[in-house]
């Protein structure tokens, strides 16, 4: 076992962002319990306009939390049932859940097997799925996974060929790049999340949803407050309660005052990960001219190795691992019933028995990097780990 120096590692540890930015936060905190201004409070405009100034956007519009996000937007939208969104199946509940909510279907797309994301190829067969289905296809989710934008240039394409809208799902991918354009900027909204365990994290539940659009902005702020218009006595549409805490919208502010800082540190534990372990297994992929906010270090296993095998043998060197994710979403029992794309979704499937995430985060030192990468390389040669 390491030493106490090394030793505990958290997967994701918000206890060293704390030590540095604690003092802050506790300040900005009591400055909200000072005002009692708990609901839209100052802090929520002063956030969403650092989140502006962050990645370039017209409009930042806090809310609730990311699944509330996806849904403002498809409300603003209009979706309606016998409506097609496609979305890829490698993902978190959420992104398909909102879809489900408004009645509409979920076709699932298959991913990259490279960058984890969502398939022009399998879009392309997913337009046709839909037409099979006498389904009106009007939109895609796409996701940032693991903190990677996707292939932006040919999903906005697609996109545009078929009168589709587009909606970025960056949960995960706050701050991240495609050649020039940060998360919000792109599609015609971005939403994003900020779970605590997320790479820009409150102490609670948040998100946000991100457009260049000025009208869209005005409806969303208003599909977020129980659809009021004048005042909020005056409700000209059915909305939804989604508005961000002041409480939570205080405590962001002290963090993405730091979270430029925290991106570098991430790319470089990423890069440090990548130079020791390439040689034993499948490191991530960043495409030239992208930027990885890293919420998930993602390897891809060699076929046969017995996962638990090894997470458990990592365990017992103090090392936590965690699997994003053991099941697409098209065979979970909430799911199946909805259609995949063209004849199906075989990259999914293959890498969600094969993919092992690491700690991520900003303030792993350089001896737990050593730590873990050569552990886990033991632990791969190990004959439990090498044959499942």
């Amino acid at each position: 076992m390491a030493d106490s120096n090394i030793l505990p590692i958290e997967f994701v540890d918000l206890k060293k962002q704390r030590a540095r930015i604690g003092d802050k936060i506790d300040a900005a905190i009591q400055k909200v319990l000072s005002h009692g201004q708990f609901i839209l409070g100052p802090e929520v405009k002063q956030f969403e306009d650092a989140m502006k100034q962050f990645t370039g956007v017209k409009h930042a519009i806090a809310c609730s939390n990311g699944t509330d996000a996806i849904a403002l937007c498809l409300m603003a939208l209009k979706v309606r049932p016998g409506d097609a969104i496609l979305c890829p199946s490698f993902t978190f509940a959420a992104t398909a859940e909102v879809v489900a909510w408004l009645g509409a279907t979920a076709i699932f797309c298959d991913i990259d097997a490279d960058t984890f994301n969502i398939s022009p190829a399998s879009i392309k067969a997913g337009l046709e799925t839909a037409k099979q289905k006498n389904l009106k296809a009007v939109g895609v989710i796409s996701v940032d996974l693991f903190g990677l934008p996707c292939d932006y240039d040919a999903v906005e394409t697609l996109c545009k060929e078929n009168g589709l809208w587009l909606i970025c799902d960056s949960a995960q991918g706050f701050g991240c790049a495609y050649k020039g354009r940060k998360t919000g900027m792109i599609g015609t909204f971005a939403t994003t999340s900020f779970f605590p365990a997320k790479p820009l994290g409150c102490y609670g539940d948040g998100g946000a949803v991100f457009t260049n659009d000025d009208e869209m902005a005005t409806l969303l702020q208003s599909l977020r407050f129980h659809g009021k218009g004048s005042d909020k006595y005056d409700n000209v549409r059915i909305g939804m309660n989604a508005r961000l805490d002041t409480l939570q919208a205080a405590i962001l502010l002290e963090k993405i005052a730091v979270y430029a800082d925290e991106i570098e540190a991430r790319n470089k534990v990423a890069a440090a990960y990548t130079a020791r372990l390439q040689d034993a297994v499948k490191t991530p992929f960043v495409p030239a001219d992208c930027t990885s906010v890293w919420a998930q270090y993602t390897l891809t296993l060699p076929e046969g190795t017995d996962r638990n095998a090894l997470a458990a043998a990592l365990k017992d060197k103090g090392i936590p691992t965690a699997v994003y994710y053991p099941k697409p979403l098209h065979q979970q029992t909430a799911y199946n019933r909805y259609p995949v794309a063209g004849n199906g979704v075989p990259v999914c499937e293959n890498l969600a028995g094969r993919v092992i995430s690491l700690p991520m985060h900003p303030y792993l030192t350089d001896a737990q990097i050593d730590y873990i990468c050569t552990e886990f390389k033991a632990a791969m040669k190990a004959p439990q780990a090498a044959a499942a």
